[in-house]
């Protein structure tokens, strides 16, 4: 394709309908109905900015932007010819035209397809008939037919970042439009609601931190797959309904770095609990397995995968599953010249640990024949060694344990060796047995089983009919697909398993709330020149992909519209249900006689061919091929002619009960585990007729029946979420980037049904809502009240206050339908609305929330002065203890110390008597005489040996004596401690019983003295003193009848009672006198005989004791008396009750009350 002018404007972001450009003056000839194509033309002489003029455009052309008007400069001239108008017929391909008729006034700008499909942007020098003169850039001139030419947008279009924008929206605009964009990476364009992505085949500055923040916070409207990962955040907020983003196109267009990049995306809002790490960890794990270099894509995906990743409520990633659908197993045994197998194998041949390639006798790539074959050991730019350190951290960050990540090595090498194993022929009937070489007995200590085991499961089979076995052997062919499929399966069990450990790890005590957004990256549509039974069930997932599309978008849409009551012009689309009819249906379907075939033991490729040819001819989408073994399907995408070579093998994906037995019975648990999935797998029955061979082959689900259910899961649970599509596009077939090939995107182009797309969304209304859900939610910004009027009446008021053109909208039985961009400016207003108002109740609450606070803190003044208070008192309080308990602790200590000086000072004393004595001794030594001594002539004295051993021996006990003198002070010296506690503590106790005494006493003293005062009071008469009451009378005054004399005269006379009463008390308070001296003087002598100041022969503590019983005697003695006195004293008092006043009884009655209550 040429190369256009570059516009001065390349892109309009967003271009309302009633837009208007300044175009020129009014066409002469008004009256065709018909448009009229147009060209911008350079004039910068214009004030609106816009680089350009339109030639006249029917004004009622709704597509197109552009209106009928003249120029405001009155001195421009027309940029209309005075040649009469001439229509041109649209375009061959109607459903890709805008205009149908198009006029030539000067040299317009066309489209003309070349002899070799690609298109040129020519101008018109003529037209004669129904042929037309092309001039192209290059100078060359064509004539054309007229028919054939396709109208060329003007400049200030070229590279609009949302086709709906196009004026002409065609084949060969939107080819221009994808390749204007991607020469200067842009490579995301919207198309309506669905994304097309083109592979730039490089690294482009369009991701990143700054990015991501760009798109969070809006500021960034620009098509990219953050917009559209955060269009679907939003809606599941927004909606509460699961979302979900479903990323299609073929091999090498870009599909897995797509959904890496969303997946970062969502990692990057919902982060912060650490599990979106684990989730985008799993990408270097599911593509080492799952991916492998085909001659389209050097990163193919086999299999196809769904990620459904879960949001708590606070909009946090709180888990995730991933779901996989039909792994390619044959590649695993079996590599196209120029592929790889899966990228794991090379890995880890490249970059083990020389330790795990010695546990795993690994030698390199090349000699292994399962990877061998392709002569394809590396790809351009990739570094095996280092993906298979990224694949062993993300095995660790997803929770697989070192013990479990060395099988799974195990288990691949038992893979690559199972390949090395050769079979030799042992008979004329070509049966074989494996060689008995290094790759068997690694295989076998690899899975851990017997490697005769190993040898009677790859060359014997067991046959069960009835109740009787056979042993069968089986042919070097038949071994060799025994050893095949064991691998295949092998692997295919492995990847199950990597899948369930990363699912436990994404989901183990992550906490669901139902939303989620599910990311699909599928297989897109594959067509190649040996197609097999993988592309067989590829484009079939593609043919319900693609009516999943097609309902959301077209059927549904329209459906909506008409059920609704919209003014709505249908669009035509092409619909695929006769296609999918074709592999659905039942018992005529494609995937049910394949089923069928498959069942029976002598069906093979060449029976199912001629059988889908008996049944399915009369089906449109469906031709039989002129050789035996093929067929063609018409997809949406067009014609693939499939060869049936393999595909009843492939569908059975036998493997027999021997090999199933033999990794039961191995040592390794991942074998084991294998072993039990494959046996719950073959518990399910297969529709239809039993295969009869015996073992589990028979009762295994078919892979097409088991790939059809999960499709059909998949489908159902995509149905229930609100869909947003991605489009990849892969621009060149060489992987090379700035190559752009139009052939191959076109193709892509047409697969996708983009066109369509934008053809609905620009004249459709993309954005709907109920009258209850649009009134509830824009209901508070009307003006007047709205309590009584329904949702109706509230949604029409809301669009009149709004000022909504009538276009932009319609009104439907159930919803409100909005053109593009309309519902935006109601947001905008609601926001600001909304904004507002927090505003306001910010302020308020922090009005009340500062009210609190000042009353608060004037309670937490108030508050704390108690606390420091008490603190403060607590502190002087435990301050006051700590002196007194230093006090007391210096005490004991300066007691201590001063005994240490006096008990030095004493032993220093003994030293010093002990020296002196014996100085003394021995001067006076010689004075005494010993009998049993004598003196030689030197005047020595001589000792006889009998009296020397006797003074020995008293030495001898004298230091036994002296040591056991020294262990009884000792002894005493302990118990003297003991008795200083003692002391100690005796002491104590007898304070404090001084101080009863003392309390007591007193309480007595004052009771007596009470006593006396109120009889003397009472009586009148003279007082005695304590002195004359004798108190050795003491039971005679009391009971007795005899005379007392008066201190004053000189006879006997009997006093009155009173006077008796008065004489008794007095006795009593003598006595009480003479007690408490004596128990005093008692108590104050024990107490220094303790201290030690006086000397005294008797023992303190008995003393003491016996003083206290005397004391508790006593007292119980004198409170008898007591008690007998008041008796008495009542009596008396009772006789002469007519001559005493009441005074007196309240007074006595006082005195006896005081007396009681001073009682102990």
């Amino acid at each position: 394709m040429s190369e256009k002018a570059k516009p001065s404007v390349q892109s309009l972001k967003s271009m309302p309908a009633d837009y208007r450009f300044l175009g020129s003056s009014p066409l002469e000839d008004s009256s065709s109905a018909s448009a009229v194509s147009v060209t911008i033309q350079r004039n910068d002489h214009l004030k609106n900015g816009v680089n350009g003029a339109v030639g006249g455009v029917d004004s009622g052309n709704e597509d197109s932007p552009y209106s009928l008007q003249s120029i405001s400069n009155g001195d421009e001239s027309s940029l209309v010819d005075e040649d009469p108008i001439v229509p041109l017929p649209e375009s061959n391909d109607r459903r890709w035209s805008d205009a149908s008729v198009y006029a030539r006034k000067k040299a317009l700008q066309f489209w003309v397809q070349l002899p070799n499909g690609n298109w040129e942007l020519g101008k018109v020098l003529s037209t004669s008939g129904e042929e037309s003169v092309i001039e192209l850039p290059e100078g060359n001139v064509l004539k054309v037919i007229s028919e054939s030419l396709v109208p060329a947008n003007p400049d200030i279009l070229d590279g609009v970042d949302d086709l709906m924008q196009l004026s002409y929206l065609n084949e060969p605009s939107v080819l221009y439009n994808l390749e204007y964009r991607y020469n200067q990476d842009m490579i995301y364009t919207k198309a309506g609601p669905v994304l097309v992505a083109v592979n730039p085949f490089k690294e482009v500055p369009l991701y990143g931190d700054r990015n991501i923040e760009a798109y969070r916070k809006r500021k960034n409207q620009s098509p990219h797959v953050y917009a559209i990962a955060d269009t679907a955040i939003r809606e599941m907020i927004r909606d509460e309904v699961n979302q979900s983003i479903i990323i299609s196109g073929e091999s090498g267009a870009g599909k897995t770095e797509t959904a890496k990049i969303a997946m970062q995306y969502l990692a990057s809002l919902g982060g912060g609990s650490g599990i979106e790490y684990e989730i985008l960890k799993t990408n270097p794990i599911l593509e080492a397995f799952g991916n492998a270099k085909t001659l389209r894509n050097d990163n193919s995906s086999r299999f196809g995968k769904l990620i459904e990743i879960h949001f708590s409520e606070t909009i946090k990633i709180s888990g995730a599953k991933i779901q996989t659908f039909l792994l390619e197993k044959s590649r695993v045994v079996q590599c196209a010249e120029g592929e790889r197998s899966y990228h794991i194998f090379y890995q880890l041949c490249a970059g083990a640990s020389p330790a795990l390639r010695e546990k795993l006798n690994l030698t390199s790539a090349k000699e292994y024949n399962y990877l061998s074959q392709s002569n394809c050991y590396s790809i351009k730019g990739v570094d095996d060694a280092e993906r298979f350190q990224a694949v062993q951290e993300a095995l660790d960050i997803v929770h697989v344990s070192k013990e479990d990540q060395e099988s799974v090595f195990a288990m691949l090498a038992a893979v690559l060796w199972l390949g090395n194993i050769s079979f030799s022929v042992i008979d004329n009937e070509n049966h074989a047995e494996p060689e008995p070489d290094e790759s068997l007995s690694t295989v076998a200590r690899l899975i851990g089983c017997n490697i005769d085991d190993l040898k009677l499961a790859l060359s014997k089979r067991n046959i069960k009919i009835r109740n009787e076995t056979f042993v069968q052997k089986l042919t070097l062919s038949q071994a060799i697909v025994a050893r095949d499929a064991l691998a295949k399966s092998i692997y295919a069990c492995l990847f199950d398993w990597l899948v369930e450990q990363i699912n436990k790890s994404l989901a183990v005590g992550k906490r669901r709330t139902g939303r989620s957004i599910s990311i699909l990256d599928i297989y897109g549509f594959e067509s190649f020149n040996k197609n097999s039974f993988e592309q067989f069930c590829i484009n079939y997932a593609n043919e319900r992909l693609q009516q999943h599309f097609n309902r959301h978008l077209f059927k549904l849409e329209q459906e909506e519209y008409i059920k609704d009551g919209i003014d709505w012009t249908r669009v035509d689309f092409e619909d695929n249900q006769n296609c999918l009819r074709l592999f659905e249906k039942k018992p005529l379907g494609l995937l049910s006689l394949l089923d069928e075939e498959s069942t029976f033991p002598n069906g093979t490729d060449v029976t199912l061919a001629n059988k889908l040819k008996e049944h399915l001819s009369d089906n449109s989408c469906f031709r039989g091929g002129d050789r035996g073994k093929t067929f063609t399907v018409s997809h949406y995408a067009g014609e693939v002619t499939y060869e049936t070579t393999g595909f009843l093998e492939k569908n059975r994906d036998l493997l027999h009960s021997d090999s199933i037995k033999l990794l039961s019975s191995c040592s390794r648990h991942l074998p084991q585990a294998f072993a039990s999935s494959m046996l719950v797998h073959s518990e399910k029955p297969v529709v239809g007729p039993l295969h009869k061979a015996g073992g589990a082959d028979s009762q295994r689900l078919s892979v097409a029946t088991k790939f059809k259910g999960q499709l059909f899961e998949l489908m159902q649970r995509l149905g229930k979420t609100t869909p947003h599509f991605i489009r990849c596009i892969k621009p060149n077939s060489v992987q090379s980037p700035g190559l752009y090939e139009q052939e191959l995107v076109l193709q892509q182009l047409r697969c996708c049904g983009v066109l369509e797309v934008v053809r609905i969304s620009r004249s459709g209304f993309p954005t709907r809502m109920s009258h209850q859900k649009f009134a509830l939610r824009y209901g508070f910004l009307l003006l007047e009240s709205i309590a009584a009027k329904d949702p109706l009446s509230v949604s029409v008021a809301i669009l009149h206050q709004f000022n909504i053109l009538p276009e932009m909208y319609q009104v439907g039985y159930t919803k409100l339908f909005f053109r593009t961009g309309q519902i935006g400016v109601l947001e905008d207003t609601r926001n600001r609305t909304l904004h507002g108002i927090l505003r306001l109740q910010s302020c308020f609450r922090g009005h009340q929330a500062r009210s609190r606070q000042r009353e608060y803190k004037r309670g937490i003044t108030f508050l704390q002065s108690f606390v420091r208070g008490e603190k403060v008192r607590k502190e002087y309080t435990e301050l006051l203890r700590k002196h007194r308990a230093c006090s007391a602790i210096q005490s004991h200590v300066k007691r201590r110390i001063a005994k240490r000086q006096y008990k030095a000072k004493v032993d220093a004393s003994v030293v010093i008597q002990s020296v002196i004595r014996g100085e003394l001794v021995r001067r006076c030594g010689g004075d005494i005489k010993y009998g049993g001594t004598k003196r030689n002539e030197s005047g020595e004295i001589l000792v006889q040996a009998s009296v020397l051993s006797e003074l020995q021996r008293r030495v001898l006990r004298a230091e036994a004596a002296l040591r056991e003198k020294e262990e009884e002070n000792d002894i005493l010296k302990q118990r003297l401690q003991q008795y200083d506690n003692r002391w100690s503590e005796y002491e104590t106790k007898m304070k404090s019983m001084e101080d009863i005494w003392q309390k007591q006493m007193r309480s007595l003293q004052s009771s007596l003295s009470i006593a006396k005062r109120s009889l003397d009071d009472v009586e009148g008469s003279p007082r005695y003193s304590d002195a004359s009451v004798n108190a050795g009378s003491y039971a005679s005054d009391l009971y007795g009848s005899g005379d007392f004399r008066t201190p004053g005269s000189g006879d006997f006379r009997t006093p009155g009672r009173g006077s008796v009463g008065l004489s008794v008390i007095s006795r009593l308070a003598e006595e009480f006198g003479q007690r408490a001296q004596v128990f005093g003087d008692d108590t104050k002598f024990l107490m220094e005989v303790k201290s030690g100041k006086v000397e005294a022969n008797l023992s303190p503590e008995r003393e003491l004791r016996r003083l206290k019983q005397m004391f508790e005697t006593w007292k119980k003695d004198y409170g008898g008396r007591l008690r007998e006195t008041k008796t008495i004293l009542s009596r008396l008092g009772s006789e002469e009750t007519g001559g005493r006043s009441p005074s007196m009884e309240r007074v006595k009655s006082k005195w006896w009350g005081k007396l009681r209550s001073n009682r102990f």
